[in-house]
């Protein structure tokens, strides 16, 4: 039998919220701003606390309140519980019956893939309405705005996460046939750098992996730098230079013969691209079956870093 919690050892609950927009904002005036209440409203809050518990939380400096040993020690237990009971509150509100499924992943990997892929998820579940959103830069799931993430990762996730692994993270140049005849017959990853290279900014270390494994210096950096995979492989596209692909992303063309791979020298690098989500999300049934049907698009045979999914 669980042990009772007492209750009667509980802080005054309501006044949590007003302490901890105060110790983060270092204001009492913002806090309520945000909180969206009087100034001397939250200023009750906190001298509630302070009575509740016998000391002061905070001292003043100058225009700031900074929190006192004791304010910084309550700060990281009420951060905590707060966010643990705003993720189980959540995790609750997304069980409701026509509740998107939120999928977080990058423009690349939304416009040259899971895009094209979707229709058939809808096809399959009708009942599962879909909110995809994709972001340049972030590359780490989101489980606040998200419940299920197209992600790479370096490593495997921990524990907390649910982590399926759907294709390596490779790297290999690309380009139109007409820029790649400009090399010759039989051309070698040397020659690659007379031709011109597209690099994105976020992932500037790609190319210096790619030429270093090739054993060759690479320090001119190139003429175009672009935030995306996908504005990289446009320019290629267009036959206007060479861009360096690190998943499926140009498969298609490739297979069209929009694309070719001028050189064949490529890198698989650690980590791997892959679905994600809370362990605790799986057991939502929405969840579950994204989660099943992506991880059935895994790339068959590659040696990707391992699941951490737990059955």
């Amino acid at each position: 039998m669980r042990n009772k919690i007492d209750l009667r050892k509980l802080p005054p609950l309501n006044a949590l919220k007003g302490f901890e927009a105060t110790t983060r904002r270092e204001s009492v005036r913002e806090a309520a701003e945000e909180l969206c209440l009087t100034h001397p409203a939250v200023s009750y809050q906190i001298q509630v606390l302070e009575q509740d518990l016998g000391v002061p939380l905070f001292s003043r400096t100058g225009r700031s309140l900074v929190p006192t040993a004791e304010g910084r020690l309550l700060y990281k237990h009420v951060r905590t519980a707060l966010e643990m009971l705003i993720e189980g509150a959540e995790t609750v509100r997304r069980t409701r019956a026509g509740t998107p499924l939120r999928v977080q992943t990058y423009v690349t990997a939304s416009i040259r893939w899971l895009a094209r892929k979707l229709p058939d998820f809808v096809a399959r579940h009708p009942d599962v309405r879909l909110q995809l959103s994709t972001c340049a830069f972030e590359w780490d799931f989101d489980e606040s705005s998200a419940d299920v993430g197209l992600v790479y990762c370096p490593e495997v996730p921990g524990p907390e996460y649910r982590w399926v692994p759907l294709f390596e993270y490779t790297l290999k140049p690309v380009c139109s046939p007409a820029l790649a005849a400009r090399l010759g017959p039989a051309p070698t990853a040397a020659q690659l750098l007379e031709l011109p290279l597209v690099e994105i900014y976020s992932e500037q270390h790609n190319w210096d992996i790619w030429f270093e494994t090739a054993q060759l210096q690479y320090s001119m950096r190139p003429a175009i730098v672009v935030d995306t995979l996908a504005v990289a492989l446009e320019i290629a596209l267009e036959g206007r230079g060479v861009a360096l692909v690190n998943g499926p992303y140009a498969e298609d063309d490739l297979a069209a013969g929009r694309l070719v791979q001028p050189v064949q020298h490529q890198v698989t690098c650690p980590g791997a691209w892959g679905v994600i989500c809370r362990q605790d999300a799986y057991a939502v049934e929405r969840v579950k079956a994204f989660m099943d049907w992506l991880g059935g698009l895994a790339t068959p045979g590659s040696n990707v870093i391992g699941s951490s999914a737990q059955v």
